[in-house]
């Protein structure tokens, strides 16, 4: 874990609202004990850049999950068994990237100076078309909002994928570890079903 940069409100003027901390979340459970936020080294220098870029636009970052322990991401591929098209959504264990497994991937949105969330045309973890980037089912005010973000976190160094308006990773992720971590980052609830 010493690889990782903790990301904290003060030191990177960010909101974070770890929504895998809370019942607020796809699964509607907790998965991790407590809410964090860790990134490694390149990630955490990148999203230095996005919030200065988003800063000069006038908007503030707003994170929802940056690394997690890939027991999680075990859990929520398992989880999400039912659905066909999951490979679309989270990333294999097996053979998927796990950029956030590895410090190397961040899930976020844009606020005003007021804290309140630009219209981005869907939720975080909408798993249909709707979230994809290009989407067009969506009102010019969301899909202005989305090339905002794209904009800013490809000028600050971040790779994208087309299907998570949400997501950021790195170039090249699988070339970064993954990054083992205990149990206690793993909500009760999740070690009371893999257990």
């Amino acid at each position: 874990m010493n690889q990782l940069i903790e990301i904290n409100e003060s030191d990177f003027d960010v909101k974070l609202d770890i929504r895998y901390a809370s019942n607020d979340n796809l699964c509607c459970h907790k998965l991790y004990r407590k809410p964090f936020c860790y990134l490694n080294q390149e990630a955490s220098s990148l999203l230095k850049n996005a919030i200065e870029i988003a800063r000069n636009n006038n908007v503030k970052l707003k994170i929802w999950d940056c690394y997690r322990p890939f027991t999680i991401q075990k859990y929520m591929y398992d989880f999400f068994s039912f659905m066909p098209d999951r490979d679309n959504f989270i990333s294999n264990p097996e053979k998927g990237t796990k950029a956030h497994c590895r410090g190397a991937a961040i899930d976020l949105t844009l606020i005003n100076f007021d804290n309140e969330e630009l219209d981005m045309g869907s939720k975080f973890d909408e798993f249909s078309n709707i979230a994809y980037h290009a989407n067009k089912d969506i009102s010019v005010t969301a899909q202005k909002n989305r090339i905002l973000l794209l904009n800013i976190m490809t000028q600050a160094g971040f790779d994208f994928i087309p299907n998570e308006w949400w997501h950021y990773q790195l170039f090249n992720a699988e070339k970064y570890k993954i990054i083992e971590s205990d149990d206690s980052f793993l909500s009760s609830e999740v070690l009371q079903k893999i257990k």
